[in-house]
């Protein structure tokens, strides 16, 4: 009789024992605040089933919302604000199951503020996508990105997000979405009506001293490109004063001029985190020049490229720029420069808008260090935000190729080259330069940039 009761007790247990299965639940954490879409991400797992995991589902709050077949579970919900009791269980093929709980508290504080483009607009092939995320996530934000018809063509890290994609002409529709922290997520949506970017033939003037080169193909960066962002905020910029005629440099207690950088300004921006340049004073047509290195040597941003193996590759270059005017009627300048030196050769890609001389854009000639005009007039907004985007080419001889330059959308030709000129073979780095010139009077002037991007590859 004891041996028999022995033997109950052990076939009792054997009945009641769980089957050593396991819920590996990545995502939303256990006891975390969320926002009201949440994604689920779990795997199963069944060692005493040797017919395996059949099933996986999500109860939230008792009731049974979510069932997909296999061993792995990937899906969004939507839960109500407030605390929920939410459970991942796994159903094996032999009648065992193994839950995992995740408590959540679900806020609804998490949204998507697009600002640029707006819904229902009419938009280039290359519209600017602007948007901003919160979200009651005690962790924050975690990336955005930028789904167009369903395909995730875009993503960044953080709370914010700005960038030109290029759309195919037609009705497109856009979603702009945040993931955050805790494993929720939000999102907005766009429909769009893109029309194809205007293209201006530019002729040169007969009497440049360039070369014309066949219309190149679109500047497409590759997927193997490396993007540089936000370098208006960047720390460490130089400045200069140039007085003329032959604008002579001053750093520092320069009389006549005065200037000033002031990043990080959110009031007037797109980003939350623009820069303000502003430039005055009584010495006619002075300039101020303010520079960022880069890459190569006292880089800001610890890309010292010892061992020179970044800006040898380098033949393609965009840079992106928004350009905030505040008075075009005193702005007799904007220049914007990409800069590069590497085996005693300099290749300075000078443009610049050449508003109260002829309301055209200029390009830098390198050898004969003079400004030239084109025939692109300079069609900036005042008192508006301006895109601009400029590509240029190193060519495989070394000379420089001044590609396109976009305002707003609308893209003119250039395709002009010219040389580089030489320097000490000490210079070695990549740098990008924004000046304002200042008028007759000298008058006041401030300009906002935001979301400067340099495009390399």
């Amino acid at each position: 009789m004891i041996i028999r009761s022995v033997a109950r007790i052990f076939l009792s247990l054997a009945a009641v024992t769980p089957a050593f299965a396991t819920v590996a639940v990545t995502s939303p954490a256990n006891n975390t605040t969320v926002n009201p879409t949440v994604t689920y991400v779990a795997n199963a797992t069944s060692s005493t089933c040797a017919k395996g995991v059949a099933a996986m589902g999500v109860y939230v709050d008792n009731s049974l919302d979510y069932v997909v077949n296999g061993t792995s579970l990937n899906t969004t919900l939507t839960l109500k604000p407030g605390v929920h009791r939410t459970v991942v269980q796994e159903w094996d093929n032999c009648g065992g199951a193994t839950t995992a709980v995740v408590s959540l508290t679900v806020n609804d504080a998490a949204s998507v503020a697009i600002t640029s483009p707006v819904n229902g607009a009419t938009v280039s092939t290359v519209p600017l996508f602007v948007a901003t995320a919160t979200t009651g996530c005690a962790q924050g934000v975690a990336a955005m990105g930028v789904y167009v018809n369903q395909t995730k063509v875009y993503t960044v890290p953080g709370a914010k997000l700005s960038t030109q994609l290029t759309l195919a002409a037609g009705t497109q529709n856009a979603t702009i979405q945040e993931w955050d922290n805790c494993g929720g997520t939000s999102k907005s949506t766009l429909a769009l009506k893109v029309v194809p970017t205007t293209v201006i033939s530019n002729p040169v003037p007969p009497t440049a001293p360039v070369v014309v080169m066949p219309v190149p193909s679109g500047p497409v960066a590759p997927p193997s490109a490396t993007a540089i962002s936000n370098i208006q905020s960047v720390s460490n910029w130089n400045a200069w004063a140039e007085y003329p005629p032959v604008y002579d440099i001053c750093t520092a207690n320069c009389s006549g001029i005065n200037f000033e950088m002031t990043p990080h300004e959110s009031a007037v921006s797109l980003s939350g985190n623009a820069t303000k340049f502003s430039i005055s004073g009584t010495d006619s047509y002075a300039d101020v020049l303010w520079s960022n290195k880069l890459i190569g040597v006292a880089s800001t941003l610890g890309m010292t490229d010892q061992e020179h193996a970044i800006l040898p590759t380098v033949h393609n270059m965009t840079l992106d720029l928004d350009i905030f005017p505040t008075n075009m009627a005193v702005t007799q300048d904007i220049e914007l420069d990409l800069n590069l030196y590497m085996n005693s050769l300099g290749f300075e890609w000078g443009t610049q808008c050449n508003h109260l001389n002829g309301g055209v854009w200029d390009y830098w000639d390198n050898v004969n260090a003079h400004w030239i005009h084109t025939a692109i007039p300079c069609t900036l907004v005042d008192k508006a935000w301006n895109h601009i985007t400029i590509t240029t080419k190193r060519l495989p001889n070394n000379d420089l190729l001044y590609e396109t330059i976009t305002q707003n959308g609308v893209t003119s030709n250039l395709n002009i080259t010219v040389p580089p000129f030489n320097v000490p073979s000490s210079w070695y780095g990549m740098t990008v330069n924004y000046q304002l010139d200042g008028n007759k009077t000298m008058a006041a002037n401030t300009q906002y940039v935001d979301n400067m991007k340099l495009t390399y590859w």
